[in-house]
Order: structure tokens, then sequence, then C-alpha cells
């Protein structure tokens, strides 16, 4: 599975591409599913591109990217304490959704990751559980009541050296051995992201790539957008398919 991650942090002074309004997100994944993506990440933003969980800026963009890429295809956002540094506020606006995503990503490193996993569980929401190299989220998980009941754990590789990316790549996936048979979603940021998404198609896990985890393209040439991305990991990740093939 190839999931697009639309926009992230990341201010449109980085990147033009990056879409803030529910309309432009829409756009970009549309765009992103017909170049090869089959699930989207996002992060709603207000009007001055600020991550935001208002029931009103998460309900407006799920809709528009909804009608954009079709019932067949799954909507994620993020639940990143940035949003509300308070994790008991973060899990109050969880509870006034009126609009539910199919999943929310939770960090394991912050603060309150069992509160929002258990606000989105009684939801019905699907808990991507976000682990970061070089943090005790993976332990932090292994260790929670929701490990082993996630819809997928997102293995970040985060703060590597790229020369490094596939040792500390392997390394994660080595100590999240005990996830109880949950699907592991492997990526990287910035320099890390392609050799990372080399290393997840050569173990045959799924992937993500999008504008949130690198504006360029592998040959180093700014990406216009998610769906170069997301074509040029396609090709990757078919090549290393049929390297593993028999």
């Amino acid at each position: 599975m190839l999931q697009v991650c639309l926009n992230g942090v990341r201010r449109t002074d980085e990147s033009p591409w990056i879409p803030v309004s529910a309309e432009e997100a829409a756009a970009e994944a549309r765009r992103a599913v017909r170049a090869g993506a089959q699930d989207v990440h996002l992060h709603p933003k207000d009007h001055r591109g600020r991550d935001s969980l208002d029931a009103a800026v998460v309900r407006d963009v799920l809709q528009a990217v909804r009608e954009a890429v079709g019932p067949a295809v799954a909507v994620g956002v993020t639940t990143g304490e940035w949003t509300e540094p308070d994790a008991r506020r973060r899990a109050r606006l969880v509870e006034s959704w009126t609009v539910l995503p199919d999943h929310a990503s939770v960090n394991w490193h912050e603060d309150g990751a069992d509160l929002i996993a258990r606000t989105l569980a009684d939801r019905g929401i699907g808990i991507e559980a976000g682990l970061f190299s070089g943090t005790d989220g993976p332990r932090a998980h292994l260790a929670s009541p929701f490990a082993g009941r996630v819809l997928r754990v997102l293995a970040e590789i985060s703060g590597a050296p790229a020369a490094q990316a596939e040792e500390a790549a392997l390394g994660l996936v080595r100590r999240l051995a005990g996830t109880a048979g949950a699907p592991v979603l492997l990526h990287g940021e910035d320099d890390t992201a392609w050799p990372v998404l080399r290393t997840a198609a050569r173990l045959g896990l799924d992937a993500r790539i999008g504008l949130e985890d690198t504006l360029r393209l592998p040959d180093g040439s700014p990406a216009e957008g998610n769906a170069p991305l997301v074509a040029a990991a396609r090709d990757i990740l078919a090549r290393g398919a049929d390297t593993a093939a028999p």
C-alpha cells in the first residue's frame, strides 16, 4: 500500500504546492490518487495555514477530499500535539468532530497518546501508531493497551543522516517485531525519504510519500505537487517487488 501525505506542518513558503484550503487538498489528493496513491494522510489547516483539529476545519477538508478521490480511498488526519498541546483538550476536539476520518495518526512519543487513541477507538476511527526512531515511542506503544489494536504502524525514520537511513530503518523494524501483526508502513523525511522508501520496497512493507515527507524528487529536483512524488515512488516500489519475486 502506498499512502500519500499531502502537506504535513509545511508552509507555502517552503513550496507553492503545499495544499492549505480544503479545495487545494482535494485537488492534490485527486492528482495523487490518479498517480497511484491508495490512501491519503493530511493535516487539516485553518485559513492561516496552521494545523487545526477544529470540527469545521476537519469536516470541510474531509468532505472535499472524499468527493475528489471517491469512497474506495481511505482518508486520514493527524492528531499531533502541536495542534493542541493539552491532550485533554485535543481529545475533546476529536470528540467534537461531526465528519469522521477513516483513520488518524497518534504519535506515541507525545503526551496523552493512549487518551487520544482511546478517544479515536470510541468513535470507530482507525488508529495509525506513529512510532519515530530516536524516541521512546516504540517502547511506549508496545507497553500500551493499544499495542496490537491499531490499523497500522507508521514507522518513521527521523533525524538520521541519509547514509544511515537504511540501517536506522532496519533497526526500527526489528524493534517493532512485537506489534502483534499490525501492518508496518515505513517512511522517512527529507534526506531519508527516498532511501527509506527503497528499504520499504525491498522489505515488501507499506510505504508513503508526499510533500509532508519530502519536497524533492529522487533526482533532487523540486516536486511540483504530490502526484510526481507518488509516480516516482510507484516506480521504486514496483522495482522492489520485481527484485523480491522468485
